[in-house]
């Protein structure tokens, strides 16, 4: 007995035709012999999952299933897809679901006149925080596909040319009548591109492309981010046979520095100063992203933590004339490695010292103390 259409894509009977997309590309890519050879239950799945969705799909059909069931197409009519037919190939699937991803499918352009869009293509650009900081132009080297200088991307051989493929007609796909069913095929002769070609060229052996390291100049702009993405249209995989080029897409990513840390247009900078220097006061100099240095002055008491920010000494924003902050902050160093007399002198000091020199330490431990008494009481 034959199940329920609904119940094999797994969808209520008011499912909205989106949810029975849904549902069916799901299962398909699971189920579909392309991925699963020699697996007699995935395919007898895939052939169930096919004929429930052709006739779901169409809102006619639907509507007579839900009359009558699957009386409405016995004796011949509608049945589905027949014995060893597989509907869709498993690239077709691929493409309707991700055909829009990164300006086209993997057939691109391709169909009538067998041009077909090439690839586009990634490059991955480190660059360092003082070139994201002023800008400059980079040349890269980019592995890819042009355009065959010999056959001029057509594939032929010279004084040749493609010719309509007969088995379509130029159209790139085939059809197949089945009961109720049109199904609609990649042309297995010319593979969708409506033509073939008879005398393919020597050069390109009838791709229409060859492989060629091309050196592209790139335009960083000042203040750019950790992670942009440049698009460079046109300068991707050349098409298959007079197709248009892909695009290539640059993908920059910033080098670990070696003090300063990045937010948006801001950089922050730890910077460790004696102990002595933090209780008495001082100054010291720090970088800046230009190349240049500042001078910052610690007040006596400073404490680790303490920040100072120095006013439009970070990064330049994006296409914009403002620029970011800068930020200092120190981190009190504990000595080591004391000498005997280091560790005299700091004896004396801390006999010296009385509760004014320590009002943080000296709080806290007043603070413990009543915790325990607390418990005591």
């Amino acid at each position: 007995m034959k199940r329920d259409f609904y119940e094999i894509l797994g969808v209520e009977r008011t499912a909205t035709d989106a949810q029975l997309k849904s549902a069916f590309r799901k299962l398909a890519m699971q189920f579909h012999p392309d991925r699963n050879p020699g697996n007699a239950e995935a395919e007898a799945k895939f052939k169930e999952l096919n004929e429930a969705y052709e006739i779901l799909k169409e809102p006619q059909k639907r509507a007579a299933y839900d009359r009558f069931g699957h009386a409405a197409f016995e004796n011949g009519g509608g049945r589905g897809p027949g014995p060893g037919d597989f509907g869709a190939s498993m690239a077709d699937i691929f493409d309707d679901i991700f055909g829009d991803f990164m300006g086209g499918g993997r057939r691109g352009g391709g169909g009538r006149g067998g041009r077909e869009r090439g690839a586009d293509l990634r490059y991955n650009l480190e660059i360092t925080l003082e070139e994201a900081f002023g800008g400059k132009t980079v040349e890269i080297e980019v592995p890819t596909s042009i355009t065959c200088t010999v056959c001029s991307g057509s594939g032929a051989k010279p004084g040749t040319s493609p010719v309509t493929c007969r088995t379509c007609g130029g159209i790139g796909k085939v059809r197949a009548s089945q009961g109720f069913f049109t199904v609609e095929r990649t042309c297995p002769t010319c593979q969708g591109r409506g033509e073939t070609i008879a005398d393919p060229c020597g050069n390109c052996g009838g791709t229409g492309r060859t492989t060629q390291e091309r050196t592209l100049s790139v335009n960083i702009p000042a203040g750019i981010e950790d992670g942009t993405r440049i698009r460079l249209a046109g300068e991707g995989e050349a098409g298959l046979r007079g197709g248009p080029s892909g695009d290539l897409y640059i993908f920059l990513s910033l080098k670990p520095h070696e003090f300063f840390q990045r937010d948006g247009a801001d950089l922050y900078c730890r910077v460790p100063i004696s102990m002595t220097t933090a209780a008495l006061g001082g100054s010291f100099e720090v970088p800046t992203v230009d190349g240049g240095k500042t001078r910052v002055k610690v007040a006596e008491g400073s404490q680790t933590g303490r920040q100072f920010r120095l006013k439009g000494r970070g990064m330049p924003v994006l296409r914009s004339p403002q620029t970011g902050d800068m930020y200092i902050t120190v981190v009190v160093e504990t000595p080591q490695n004391l000498t005997r007399r280091q560790r005299d002198l700091l004896e004396e000091f801390e006999r010296e010292s009385s509760s004014d020199n320590h009002p943080e330490s000296t709080g806290f431990f007043a603070r413990v103390r009543d915790f325990f008494d607390g418990f005591g009481t």
